[in-house]
């Protein structure tokens, strides 16, 4: 539980180190059971006050962009890689700047940056491509890597044997929030497809969308399928998790600003699934509350609604053991990832604050103003 709730204005996210630590034992005892690297994966999760409690543990970053390969490069200052569906020519350089792993979505991009990468007087830089297995168990389509006409990863038909001679490794990503049962599944279709270019790499990278921290997680099988691969190919493996080092660490505390009524009784609170917690639209999925439940399980159901004026700016309906009032708080859980990284300020909302629980000391580490809003638009 959260200390100290009232110290902060509200809306707020809170990180409890604590949590986050459970998960780090977590995967550091994968790779020590391994020998594999993993790396936070900056999309899902950036809160780079905590990276020195990250960084004690996990061999790097893994970036989307030029702005969060600098940020990991800065702030953490481990092992860079970057993946993006293309590079640009105008921040390449600056990018090598940063990155030790350049992960390419094409072999027509690959070969536009090679021969830079190559000639790079500033350090050594491994290069690898994206493959796409064209499989995968997602049943949400815009979660989808390996989806039909899908624009990432190189397909086995397009596969460039020559060029791949000149590679360090090869990645792909095909999960979201899944168990290790979809990546030996996975792996099979992969070794299957590419399993005979794996000899000539340095590594393979696993990619994301593995839910190690979850509780009903089985390690022994993904201990086993990193250890396989490694052993048969004498590859380094990597994964790149971004929601496993986050998952269930953090919460997001909101207040009850008002109560109205349209055939039920409608919470309107100070946060936002639009602007705060945007993967409860984009998901879609429901928060769990500390205290509430399902509809009608508790004796009062609310409607919670977030402060904006799009009609569908709405949390949910919950039920609660008492009446809701003015002024109440509530705290949303599961709110680290996918959160800070996706929140915005539609309708000139603020941001919520950003605070880290540290045993019994909850402290404000980030408020933000009129100035972070309008520094945004022109």
């Amino acid at each position: 539980m959260i200390k100290d709730i009232n110290k902060i204005p509200t809306p707020y996210y809170v990180v409890d180190t604590g949590l986050l630590n459970k998960n780090l034992e977590i995967l550091d005892y994968v790779q020590k059971q391994t020998g594999c690297k993993i790396l936070l994966a900056l999309k899902g999760f950036s809160m780079f006050s905590l990276f020195p409690q990250i960084s004690e543990k996990l061999a790097g970053i893994t970036s989307s962009s030029l702005f969060e390969a600098r940020l990991g490069f800065e702030e953490m200052g481990k092992e860079v890689h970057v993946f993006a569906p293309a590079y640009q020519e105008k921040e390449f350089d600056e990018m090598m700047h940063y990155c030790d792993h350049f992960v390419f979505n094409s072999f027509s991009q690959f070969s536009q940056f090679k021969d830079r990468i190559k000639n790079n007087k500033e350090k050594s830089i491994e290069c690898g491509v994206r493959i796409n297995p064209e499989y995968s168990e997602l049943k949400v389509a815009i979660y989808d890597p390996c989806a039909p006409n899908s624009r990432l990863g190189i397909t086995l038909d397009q596969f460039d044997e020559e060029l791949a001679t000149e590679l360090d490794g090869l990645h792909f990503h095909t999960m979201c929030e899944q168990n290790s049962d979809t990546l030996q599944r996975t792996l099979a279709v992969v070794e299957e497809k590419f399993g005979k270019y794996f000899h000539q790499m340095k590594w393979i990278n696993f990619g994301g969308g593995h839910h190690i921290t979850r509780p009903d997680y089985d390690l022994n099988i993904l201990i086993d399928s990193i250890n396989n691969i490694k052993n048969k190919y004498g590859v380094q493996v990597y994964l790149e998790p971004g929601e496993a080092i986050a998952l269930n660490t953090g919460f997001l505390v909101a207040s009850v600003l008002d109560i109205v009524h349209n055939q039920m009784p409608i919470a309107i609170l100070d946060t936002s699934a639009a602007c705060h917690m945007p993967d409860v639209i984009e998901m879609p999925y429901r928060p769990e509350i500390i205290g509430a439940d399902l509809p009608n399980v508790h004796p009062f159901t609310y409607r919670l609604g977030g402060m904006t004026c799009l009609a569908g700016d709405i949390i949910g309906d919950y039920s609660f053991p008492s009446e809701l009032k003015v002024g109440d708080k509530l705290i949303f859980c599961d709110m680290a990832h996918y959160t800070m990284v996706k929140n915005n300020t539609f309708n000139g909302v603020n941001l919520p604050s950003i605070a880290i629980q540290d045993g019994d000391t909850l402290t404000l580490v980030k408020q933000f103003t009129y100035e972070d809003y309008k520094g945004r638009l022109s």
